[in-house]
């Protein structure tokens, strides 16, 4: 089975970043033509900034009990729409890791209490 290329895997092009020459020169200036130094937003900082703007009030749409619900399933089934899921060879990797480790953990711990165990009847004489 072929491995599939995802988001984020090495060499995936989205991940590299190219830089124009006169892009890189502009970021160098930290003021623009005005003198005013500019964030690295640039313009839409500045008008985000100004307080003069009315802000648009967002259009909200009254529905019922069940229709909260609806939208709620509605959203859920798009955000699984969304998921990478992993493949069989991956899940069963993934699963076998978990699994020792675990088992590897629970050794440490039991090897643990019973050295404290037998280290405090000793110290306190018990039986």
């Amino acid at each position: 089975m072929a491995e599939r290329n995802r988001p984020g895997d090495a060499g995936d092009p989205a991940d590299d970043e190219v830089f124009d020459d006169a892009v890189a020169e502009d970021v160098e200036d930290d003021e623009d033509a005005d003198g005013e130094p500019v964030g690295r937003g640039g313009a839409a900082v500045k008008e985000r900034t100004k307080g003069d703007a009315p802000k648009a009030k967002k259009e909200t749409r009254k529905t019922g009990f069940f229709g909260r619900i609806g939208g709620f399933f509605r959203e859920v089934v798009s955000e699984l729409r969304k998921v990478i899921w992993p493949t069989r060879k991956e899940l069963l990797t993934y699963t076998t890791i978990v699994i020792a480790f675990v088992t590897i953990m629970t050794a440490i711990v039991a090897v643990l209490d019973y050295g404290f165990g037998k280290g405090i009847l000793w110290a306190f004489g018990g039986k």
